[in-house]
């Protein structure tokens, strides 16, 4: 079964922050967690701490974030042989901190080769190349082992020596308090960094790092079909791995360059082919260009402004199975002429008097033209004045009643000034 993506187990988004993806492992981690009687899964939840091992890793993160799955291939630890089911009261906190903090790791020596870093190259081709395929050299550069100190790291005439602090283990062990005390792990020796070996007089070179980068030739057959976009494999082409590693590998991106002529569509060319007003008329032959150079199509009688012809198997071979080839479709692009001579002007008048055809509006129809036009600008300009009309009203009525209303109040003033006061009646 194919593995889900990283951030789908997370349910994260793929520019996540690192502190989003430890909030999101620890929620679905406590109700995936054996532990959890309801929603336990233990399949769910390896899934889960595989997927936070490679994304809470920044290395490991950049790597999957380029190459997915097979950027991190032999990368994760693995959670297959881990008995969940025997953690019982096993925290979350206790859990990252074990698992992904050094707690489990026991024995051994860590210092031992690392596989090298994979490289990413972005190469451009010719559109035609990537129809047809091509061999290409790049230079990329990578880490390789000092020639100065071949590799060790120490100048020439002297040796690395066996790290004191960690007794060439390249791991020391550390107190931790936890949930359940105080508890051992066991971590990178500080030191020599997990070699187990400590260099007193490092390579001039290399600066004790035992690598350096060179610039290196490697030959790239790119297969015909392919599309823009695609990632081709260069084993054993990237970095070289630390204390003996292996070497990663180098991924080449293809960018392919627009023709001024094709657009492709998968397997399929599309063309736009303009032709005369006479060819479409009458039909006949012409040249139309092709990614194989110049072939012959045939125009039917008649043809209308944007027909597709087909051409089969002239298009763009199948991607490792060249046999194999799409077709192309032209879109015929029905051209108008701009400037006429006057010998040309007359022959096409000539033509639309024996087809009928009328190329100017007689008088009478201009005159009906011109008499609509000032029958709807004398209904618009109606129309305005009465809004306007409405409109004036309306303000003047809204005065009116304000002027009611102003007189109203001073009537009532009156009436209350006269009106008897509390007492006035009784005498």
């Amino acid at each position: 079964m194919a593995k889900r993506d990283y951030y789908e187990v997370l349910g994260l988004a793929k520019n996540a922050s690192p502190e989003e993806i430890k909030k999101n492992f620890r929620n679905k981690a406590r109700d995936l967690h054996p532990d959890n009687k309801d929603s336990g899964d233990e399949a769910a939840f390896k899934e889960l701490a595989e997927a936070y091992e490679i994304l809470s890793d920044e290395q490991k993160r950049a790597s999957y974030d380029r190459y997915g799955h097979e950027g991190v291939k032999n990368q994760s630890r693995g959670f297959d042989n881990v008995d969940f089911s025997s953690m019982a009261g096993f925290g979350i906190d206790d859990f990252i901190e074990f698992f992904f903090g050094g707690g489990m790791r026991t024995g051994g020596r860590r210092g031992g080769p690392e596989q090298g870093a994979h490289l990413k190259y972005d190469l451009e081709i010719e559109f035609l190349e990537a129809v047809f395929g091509t061999e290409k050299k790049i230079n990329i550069r990578r880490l390789e082992d000092c020639a100065t100190c071949e590799g060790s790291g120490a100048a020439p005439g002297s040796t690395p020596v066996t790290c004191v602090a960690c007794a060439g283990m390249g791991q020391v062990q550390q107190v931790v308090n936890s949930w359940f005390g105080q508890t051992m792990r066991v971590i990178e020796c500080p030191t020599c960094h997990g070699s187990g070996q400590k260099i007193d007089k490092p390579c001039r070179d290399c600066k004790g790092e035992a690598l350096v980068r060179k610039s290196r030739e490697f030959q790239l057959k790119i297969p015909a079909g392919i599309e823009a976009g695609s990632r081709l494999r260069l084993t054993s082409a990237g970095d070289k791995g630390r204390r003996g590693g292996t070497f990663g590998d180098l991924f080449v991106i293809i960018h392919v360059k627009e023709h001024k002529q094709f657009i492709r569509d998968g397997e399929t060319i599309h063309l736009r082919q303009p032709i005369s007003f006479s060819m479409a008329a009458l039909g006949g032959e012409m040249m139309v260009p092709t990614v194989d150079g110049p072939r012959q199509l045939k125009i039917a009688a008649g043809v209308q402004h944007g027909t597709t012809q087909m051409m089969r198997e002239m298009g763009v071979p199948r991607f490792n199975n060249p046999s194999r080839r799409g077709d192309q479709v032209v879109h015929l692009v029905v051209e108008t002429p701009t400037k006429l001579t006057s010998e040309e002007k007359k022959l096409l008048e000539q033509l639309a008097e024996l087809r009928s055809e009328r190329l100017h509006l007689s008088p009478e129809e201009l005159a009906e033209i011109e008499a609509r036009k000032e029958a709807s600008a004398k209904e618009a300009a109606a129309a305005t004045a009465a809004k306007a009309g409405a409109a004036a009203k309306g303000k003047h009525s809204k005065k009116e009643k304000e002027e009611e209303k102003e007189d109203s109040s001073i009537i009532d003033k009156i009436v209350d000034a006269f009106r008897p006061k509390n007492g006035d009646e009784a005498k």
